[in-house]
């Protein structure tokens, strides 16, 4: 019995220390706090955030802005998936009111992307408090981007509240989006992967004319992230940045399969518990895949033969076989381009079922702007050789480090 509530003790104070360290990483809103909101201070704030806007505690940015008694939360801005969390993803987000604290809500992700003069009437200040996931298809910084051009025309300041970027401060991988393909998942001529946290990137769009017009921008820097950080060494909470971006690891599998996705030709694991995890289709063998893009030796990753049967979107009910992608040494993979190994793979193993002659036609304006270019696909298509693309895939990584790496916030 005394070994029973030892063990049973011992077990409950493991478990205290691990929910109650204190996270390594400050994040921009409790910097500002820790400055007692002065920035804002006296100042009538509208808010761009949904709920990966939070403290280390978990407390929304939203109700700390609230109850902060030196500062005025007239406005709510909800981007993709709304305030609150409450909208799936593409769906429209409406105008409403915000049912905690009764601010009202407008929305920037429907008719309108870019907040409007209506809108910012009576705002003195634009905060924006999302985290993103350092990829440049995910609209959250499409967003930003927009609302720091619709504060300048309004004279307003702007203010971002900086996060991690999970995927580090290092990995650039991609091409620049280019004329042509520029939209709301490329909405700036910067690569696929670009190694900023937000208040970086922020910067150097408004400094480098990317914006329509410069505003008078302020970031709140953190405290204690290193650009080398895994979002695991950070001691943050993830909050689910979109419902298929549940985990803080569903950030690292976003660039893995998700240009391949936008052709809904296979799973790519949306639909199933292994989102951007994996890629299958009834017509495919997990072994000889598996075997075969083993046999590419990709630094730092490793592919598990699975069988599964999506709950929803492509191939819903359908027993599939396919490959789960494990990272094994994150420093070493290059994730971008896996998704182009398994359709070179796929074309070697299944000619009949190559990507382009069976996909539908009409989502290939999609894959080439979240690609960034036609090029991508058209060169590709010729031979199913990822070495074909590959220069041009990494053709503008060298000179982007050396221009983003002027707005570094952080070593």
């Amino acid at each position: 019995m005394k070994l029973k509530t030892f063990l049973l003790s011992s077990f409950i104070v493991a478990l205290s220390s691990c929910t109650t360290d204190a996270a390594t990483v400050k994040t921009g809103i409790e910097v500002l706090r820790d400055n007692n909101f002065d920035i804002l201070a006296g100042k009538r704030v509208g808010l761009i955030t949904n709920p990966t806007g939070v403290d280390s505690h978990l407390k929304s940015t939203i109700d700390i802005l609230y109850d902060a008694k030196n500062v005025q939360l007239v406005a709510l801005f909800g981007p993709e998936h709304g305030v609150r969390g409450d909208v799936h993803a593409g769906d429209k987000v409406d105008n409403t009111t915000d049912s905690k604290t009764g601010v009202p809500v407008f929305s920037i992700f429907g008719k309108t992307r870019k907040p409007t003069p209506e809108m910012l009437k009576g705002i003195d200040v634009l905060v924006y408090d999302i985290q993103d996931i350092g990829c440049r298809s995910y609209t959250f910084i499409s967003t930003m981007g927009l609302a720091m051009e619709a504060a300048a025309e309004n004279n307003i300041d702007f203010v971002v509240l900086d996060r991690p970027n999970p995927l580090g401060g290092i990995k650039i991988e991609g091409n620049y989006a280019e004329d042509g393909f520029i939209s709301f998942v490329s909405q700036f001529k910067i690569p696929y992967l670009y190694a900023q946290t937000c208040g970086e990137l922020a910067i150097m769009l408004n400094e480098e004319k990317m914006l329509s017009k410069k505003c008078r921008l302020h970031v709140v820097k953190m405290e204690g992230w290193t650009r080398e950080m895994t979002w695991e060494e950070t001691g943050l909470e993830w909050v689910l940045a979109s419902p298929h971006i549940p985990h803080k690891h569903s950030a690292l599998f976003y660039p893995i399969t998700g240009i391949l996705g936008e052709l809904y030709y296979v799973s790519i694991g949306v639909g199933y518990t292994l989102p951007f995890q994996i890629v299958g289709a009834p017509w495919m063998e997990a072994d000889k895949l598996a075997n075969a893009m083993n046999a590419l030796n990709l630094k730092g990753l490793h592919f598990r033969p699975i069988h599964f049967k999506p709950f929803y979107s492509t191939f819903k009910g359908e027993n599939c076989q396919g490959v789960e992608i494990h990272i094994t040494d994150y420093s070493q993979a290059k994730l971008s381009e896996v998704q182009f190994y398994i359709m070179q793979v796929l074309n070697d193993l299944y000619p009949d079922k190559t990507v382009f002659n069976n996909a539908d036609t009409a989502r290939y304006s999609m894959f080439d702007k979240v690609s960034g270019s036609d090029y991508i696909r058209t060169t590709f298509t010729k031979r199913y050789r990822f070495e074909d693309i590959a220069d041009y895939w990494y053709k503008d990584v060298d000179a982007y480090r050396a221009l983003s790496s002027k707005y570094y916030l952080y070593e």
